[in-house]
């Protein structure tokens, strides 16, 4: 099989990051989630808490009317150096590094939208319906199921606001995946082999 960089971006409760951790442990290959912003963190010399995870500070209604800048990152020196966008750009920089060191396992952070332009990759959304999220979400929650609703709602809303700042696209438009799969029909184990299906085909025809 061909090997490739596989992306996933997932609703709250979808099993996304489940899935892709059994996909990169079925393939060998590396799996990157948070590991992102260690890396982005000591790249930068930026304490890992200030860089967003997948949401925006308070002042979202005014960024969203334009779309990021793009560009590389600052200087240490600069006064904008713990901007959001910044800190994207050092995300942005870790992301195309572990692209060009192999295939894995990329979860979230925009990364299907960062490695567009790569033919080696494989971009996918997983999601589900409401309420097979909320038992799952119900699973790793401590919390009473009103909080944990409310919780899985800001969070989708917070990965759809943040892919959308920094992309200009629609976060859940299956235009922007390869494959937009429901886990609640296929179960996790399902999802992961419909993947794997998806990439013995794909290695036919791939072509650089």
């Amino acid at each position: 099989m061909q090997p490739f960089i596989i992306t996933i971006a997932r609703q709250y409760g979808s099993g996304g990051k489940t899935i892709g951790k059994m996909l990169a442990e079925r393939l060998g290959i590396p799996y990157y989630d948070r590991d992102i912003i260690t890396m982005a963190s000591e790249d930068s010399g930026v304490n890992a808490v200030l860089f967003s995870d997948e949401r925006l500070k308070p002042d979202l209604a005014h960024r969203l009317r334009s779309h990021f800048p793009g560009g590389d990152p600052v200087s240490p020196e600069d006064r904008k150096f713990t901007r959001d966008d910044n800190l994207f750009r050092y995300q942005e920089k870790i992301i195309r590094r572990l692209a060009e060191q192999g295939p894995c396992v990329i979860i979230g952070r925009c990364a299907d939208h960062i490695l567009r332009e790569r033919k080696d990759v494989v971009r996918v959304f997983v999601h589900a319906p409401d309420d097979f999220c909320l038992r799952e979400a119900m699973k790793v929650d401590s919390l009473p199921e009103r909080d944990v609703i409310r919780k899985t709602i800001e969070i989708d809303d917070y990965r759809a606001k943040y892919y959308k700042y920094y992309t200009g696209q629609e976060w859940k438009d299956a235009r922007n995946y390869d494959l937009s799969l429901n886990s609640a029909v296929l179960g996790f184990d399902g999802t992961m082999e419909a993947i794997l299906a998806y990439l013995e085909v794909r290695s036919r025809y791939f072509t650089r």
